[in-house]
């Protein structure tokens, strides 16, 4: 245990300073472009006003000197010494321990504080810039930010690890030691949080002004745990210390409200009133970017209710559970991320995050947008200063709150307010899985959210309106199909409105939408028939609801029809959008469809977690700056062949295999041999990702081994590491049976000691943003083997790629751009291809699939009972039949398997040569450079947003 190395008498005087400038900041000039100072000065008398000054570790130690005259400056260069200061500072002053001793976990808390106060300097004057220039800004709101540890990646951003690292080592620390005392923030999950974390280090990077929106979760997804039976969760204890990096913000906050009756007012106004009423708290968190002075925010929302909702009363009298429950019902909102949505209190619950999300997030930007304009506030302009993405379904309830916003508070009409809220809003699409397009109960929405229902079904009865307007009502059968294709409200009767046009349509002579037939209407039909008249201009037309069927509400649908743009994540799912998903809507407004293919930051995922591989990158480009333009990495291209870069990538590929091996032994047990080649699959737990092909054929190559001589085992076959890392769902039952699979092969495996060190299979528990940035560098194959056309884009694959790392996959998703830019014979290709799906899972309703020998072979050892005694019948079945729920393998596992196992094979070849291997690792990381984040913005900034860098001064 490491106490802090100096005398209490000097450390209090000296913390003492400290603590008088600290303690009232106004932050002005934090950094100036070249020599980066941060200025503080405090609001102390005249006589006594001194600014500090924080300069960097290469300005000369004479700036150091303290002056006393008045007017003058205190300077502390950012060295070991001024940044030891700081800590020593937060460690006495702000602390979160006692004060005996100065351990890792206080080091990381108080180094963390010391970070977080440079970050606000430059927060606050990004804001006040901001707010100065009114500039139009965007808004990106999101379920999940999977935002990682901030530690190095803050003080690599500003420079200062350097510091940092002499500074801790002063201290008795190091600075990687103190960096792992962070828990990852739980306020995500898979791809989606990861991809708008990364979005807004790019941002920040490239002085984009924006700002992040989410909820403050307390207990995350859940940590996972592996046990003998398989995956266990438990709660995130991430919020047990407090959290150094956020900023609570008691003074910005905004009423929510649940249920309650809408009632119109004398002026025909409609008011919400009544119903249950939380507030929702602001917690900002600064994101800083990467050699600037740029830093945005990311606004989190926490929910509360007045003490006086404390019922003292019944407290007293022992019922103690309606005392506390309006504050439970309150803070239960901002507990876990996707609660189980299984029980109608827990889709009470996601529609209730849902809104809370928008609901504040709107008010906020609104009350911003209010301060940022002169009097009287011009509404008509809200669009050209603000700009909201949704990212995917779940902030979808942004188009109705905006439009009672815009209504019921500030007086607009509908027109007024569904026109600006057409020009603000911009849509994401993440996925083609229906759990994605989501679908909420009308009646749960009616119950929840009244003025919204009413505001949702004026948009339906507009798109109605547009669509008639467009294709007319001469073919009514076309008609009808386009309704139930794109409106919003599912299984509904159409709008009065609407009626009234078609049922003065000259085809039409009947419109039935409730299945009752006018019967004199039919008599005389008859009558005309029985007396050989004409009746083809007298066409029934019938719009039937289905009384089996809820009544829905269709977020998708909503989210394309309220915004003006809508994008997918890559090429090939962007074509998926637009022929396939929302092809009507496409067809209607071609002009709204664009793609944006998703993109990783290279500061986190090359330059901060692969600094072995950084270091090479810059000696070989000649420069750093590819960090910032990765289009350098291209050069990479060049000197593939030359083998002193094939020696050093492949020693630092080494190193990081060997933290990899020390890892796996932490936290699994499992001793593994890091010249093997690293083969790995981390993501979250999904049949689509199929998990369960890459086990299969693990399986099956176990198989294989067992039944050859030692010698024939190791002239076949590579030796390998099979590592895998995601979490299954709390009630995806079959996803969790996977988890227990690959944990039951790997103990059969693993202690087999025949096969020894020929093959491993690890999984590695709970895996997150931490654990990627220790795998990813190390790993030598990764895979990612999703069924064709169903995995939108994915980030895993463009994060190994950028470290080296080559890949099995499918036509899918990114794969197919990063195979362009990577070259096809760098990529490992099997599998059927995206347009082939539907037709092959039709053969197999019909019976014509004929399995593979090879896959009903793996099926019947994997049922021998080799892998324990766990009952596998289900999981299997899964991959039989030819119908029914949960057969009939929908994701084509068993069409595609042995196309896997050929592949694998030329894997194992290749990997023989290494010469050849480490060029394909090289030509990995040349052809990652169009899969930067930074990109990526720079094309939504440009397309969709229509937001210009603001550079400080």
């Amino acid at each position: 245990m490491a106490t802090l190395p100096f005398s209490a008498t000097s450390a209090h005087s000296n913390l003492a300073t400290h603590s008088k400038f600290i303690s009232s900041f106004i932050y002005s000039n934090p950094i100036r472009r070249n020599s980066r100072w941060f200025f503080i000065s405090t609001s102390c008398s005249s006589r006594a006003r001194r600014q500090l000054c924080v300069k960097s570790a290469a300005t000369d130690q004479k700036d150091a000197a303290t002056q006393t005259q008045e007017g003058s400056l205190v300077t502390f260069p950012p060295d070991s010494v001024s940044v030891a200061s700081i800590i020593k500072y937060h460690a006495e002053f702000t602390p979160s321990f006692s004060i005996e001793s100065f351990g890792l976990p206080k080091a990381f808390y108080a180094t963390a504080e010391s970070v977080r106060d440079m970050l606000m300097m430059n927060w606050n004057e990004t804001y006040e810039y901001y707010e100065k220039l009114n500039v139009k800004q965007a808004y990106y709101l999101s379920m999940e930010f999977l935002q990682g540890r901030a530690l190095l990646n803050a003080v690599g951003n500003l420079e200062l690890s350097g510091a940092y690292a002499e500074a801790l080592k002063k201290l008795g620390h190091n600075l990687e030691d103190v960096a792992r005392q962070e828990p990852d923030a739980a306020l995500g999950n898979g791809g989606l949080g990861r991809l708008a974390s990364c979005f807004l280090d790019s941002l920040a990077t490239q002085n984009y002004p924006a700002w992040g929106y989410g909820l403050r979760y307390k207990y995350g997804l859940f940590k996972q745990h592996i046990t003998k039976d398989g995956q266990e969760e438990v709660a995130e204890n991430w919020l047990e210390m407090g959290n150094p990096w956020e900023i609570p913000r008691n003074d910005v906050s905004y009423p929510v409200k649940f249920y309650g009756e809408v009632v119109s007012g004398p002026d025909g106004n409609k008011q919400w009133i009544g119903g249950e009423n939380v507030t929702a708290v602001a917690y900002d968190v600064p994101i800083p970017g990467y050699k600037t002075k740029t830093t945005v925010n990311l606004r989190l929302w926490s929910t509360k209710v007045a003490p006086e909702e404390f019922d003292l009363h019944a407290f007293n009298t022992g019922d103690h559970a309606k005392a506390y429950a309006a504050i439970k019902n309150a803070e239960k909102i901002c507990y876990i991320l996707y609660p189980g949505d299984e029980s109608v209190e827990g889709k009470s619950l996601r529609l209730k995050q849902q809104y809370t999300l928008c609901s504040a997030s709107l008010q906020d930007i609104i009350a911003r947008f209010e301060r940022r304009s002169r009097e009287p506030v011009k509404w008509e302009e809200f669009p050209e200063k603000v700009a909201v993405q949704m990212n995917d379904t779940h902030p979808t309830l942004c188009i109705p709150e905006l439009i009672r916003i815009l209504m019921d508070a500030k007086g607009l009409s509908w027109k007024e307010a569904w026109d600006i809220t057409r020009r603000t809003v911009a849509y994401t699409n993440h996925t083609v899985l229906p759990e994605a397009l989501e679908k909420w109960s009308l009646q749960l929405i009616q119950e929840l959210l009244p003025r919204h229902v009413e505001i949702i079904k004026l948009i339906d009865e507009e798109l109605i309106h547009i669509i008639i307007a467009e294709y007319g009502t001469e073919d009514l059968d076309d008609l009808v199909q386009k309704l139930r294709e794109m409106r919003i409200l599912d299984n509904i009767e159409l709008p009065d409105s609407v009626l009234e046009i078609l049922s003065k349509s000259e085809e039409s002579s009947v419109v039935d939408y409730i299945e009752e037939v006018d019967i004199e209407a039919k008599a005389t039909d008859e009558e005309a028939q029985s007396e050989g008249l004409d009746t083809e201009k007298k066409k029934e037309v019938t719009f039937e609801l289905d009384p089996k069927l809820p009544k829905m509400v269709r977020m998708a649908n909503l989210c394309v029809a309220g915004g003006h743009a809508v994008n997918g994540v890559a090429e090939i799912h962007s074509e998926i959008v637009k022929n396939e998903v929302f092809n009507d809507f496409y067809k209607l407004w071609p002009e709204k469809f664009q793609n944006k293919t998703n993109g990783v930051t290279p500061r986190r995922w090359i330059r901060f977690c692969n600094p072995d591989l950084s270091k090479i990158i810059t000696k070989w480009t000649g420069t750093e700056d590819w960090v910032k333009d990765t289009e350098i990495l291209v050069t990479l291209g060049k000197f593939a062949d030359n083998e002193d870069l094939q020696s050093e990538w492949r020693e630092a590929k080494r190193r990081n295999k060997i933290k990899v091996a020390s890892f796996l032994k932490e936290k699994t047990g499992y001793l593994v041999n890091p010249d093997a080649m690293f083969d790995v699959q981390v993501k979250r737990i999904h049949e689509y990702k199929r998990q369960l092909l890459n086990i299969l054929g693990i399986v099956y190559r176990y198989k294989k081994m067992k039944e050859m001589s030692p010698d024939e085992r190791k002239a076949k076959f590579v030796p390998r590491v099979c590592i895998f890392g995601g979490k299954a769902f709390a009630t995806y039952v079959q996803a969790k049976r996977i988890v227990k699979f690959i944990t039951d092969v790997g103990a059969t495996v693993n202690h087999d000691q025949e096969i020894g060190d020929l093959l491993k299979v690890v999984f590695v528990p709970d895996y997150n943003v931490s654990v990627a940035e220790v795998l990813i560098p190390g790993s030598e194959l990764s895979q990612h083997i999703s069924t064709a056309g169903m995995e939108a884009s994915g980030t895993s694959n463009m994060k190994f790629a950028m470290n080296g790392c080559i890949q099995i996959g499918t036509l899918d998703g990114a794969n197919v751009e990063i195979r362009q830019e990577v070259g096809e014979d760098n990529f490992f290709l099997f599998g059927a291809h995206a347009h082939e799906i539907a037709g092959l899972r039709n053969e197999r309703a019909q019976g014509k699939f004929v399995a593979d020998p090879r896959f009903e072979e793996v099926k019947a050892y994997v049922r021998s009972g080799v892998f324990g005694p766990y009952n596998y019948d289900e999981l299997m079945g899964s991959l039989e039949g030819n119908e029914g729920y949960g057969r009939a393998d929908y994701f084509l596992v068993g069409k595609d398997f042995p196309s896997y196992l050929e592949c694998q094979d030329k894997v194992d070849e290749a990997y023989r040569d290494q010469k050849r291997w480490t060029k394909m690792s090289i030509l990995n990381t040349a052809g990652s450079y169009k899969f930067s984040s930074d990109r990526t913005i720079h094309e939504y900034a440009r397309d969709i947003w229509r937001i210009e860098p603001v550079v400080l001064p």
